[in-house]
C-alpha cells in the first residue's frame, strides 16, 4: 500500500516476527513470517512479537521528517492495548498503550541521483501481548497518520486432544 502525495508516494513492506532489530540500516529477525498464533487458553500473554518494517522514501520526501505509528485492531476495528505504560510515566497510575511509534527523517546524500528511493528499517517489538479470545487481528502501520499497511494476524485455541485408549 501506498501514501500518496503530491511529491512522491512512500511505501511501506512489513512482516511479523518472533524477534527483529534494526541494526545499521539492517533488520535481523527469528521466526520470520508468520501470522497465525495458537493458545491453549484464554486470556493468554504471547512473549514477543515484532514488526520488521522497511519504509521506502522516494527523493522528493527525503530530508523532511515522517511520523510512524503501530497499532493492533481487532476484527471489530476496534484498537487493543499491547501492553501497560510503566508507573513511571503516569506518576503512579497504569494506563494501556494502544499504540507506538515515532518520527523518522532520511537525508538526501549528494551523489543520489534523482529519482531514487531511500530505505528506512526498523523493528517494533512488543512483549508479552495479552490475547483475550480466538480472533482475526490487524496490525496497521500508519505513516504521517494515513494507514499504509496492514498485517493479518490469526488468533487460533487449540482444542484439547481426547485421551485414546488403546487396547
Amino acid at each position: 500500500m501506498t501514501l500518496a502525495t503530491s511529491s512522491g508516494a512512500i511505501e511501506v513492506d512489513a512482516f511479523l516476527a518472533d524477534s527483529a532489530e534494526s541494526v545499521q540500516g539492517k533488520i535481523y529477525g527469528l521466526g520470520i513470517g508468520w501470522n497465525n498464533i495458537y493458545v491453549g487458553t484464554f486470556p493468554a500473554v504471547h512473549p514477543r512479537v515484532s514488526v520488521g518494517i522497511t519504509i521506502h522514501v522516494p527523493y522528493t520526501q527525503t530530508n523532511q521528517m515522517h511520523t510512524i505509528n503501530l497499532h493492533l485492531e481487532g476484527a471489530d476495528g476496534e484498537r487493543l492495548p499491547l501492553g501497560e505504560t510503566p508507573p513511571e510515566q503516569l506518576d503512579g497510575e497504569t494506563g494501556e498503550v494502544l499504540e507506538i511509534g515515532g518520527t523518522f527523517n532520511v537525508g538526501r546524500p549528494p551523489l543520489l541521483p534523482p529519482g531514487d528511493e531511500q530505505v528506512v528499517c526498523l523493528a517494533m517489538t512488543i512483549n508479552l501481548l495479552r490475547l483475550e479470545k480466538p480472533d482475526m487481528l490487524i496490525w496497521v502501520i500508519s505513516v504521517d497518520g494515513t494507514p499504509v499497511k496492514r498485517l493479518p494476524m490469526r488468533v487460533h485455541q487449540l482444542l484439547q486432544q481426547q485421551a485414546v485408549q488403546v487396547h
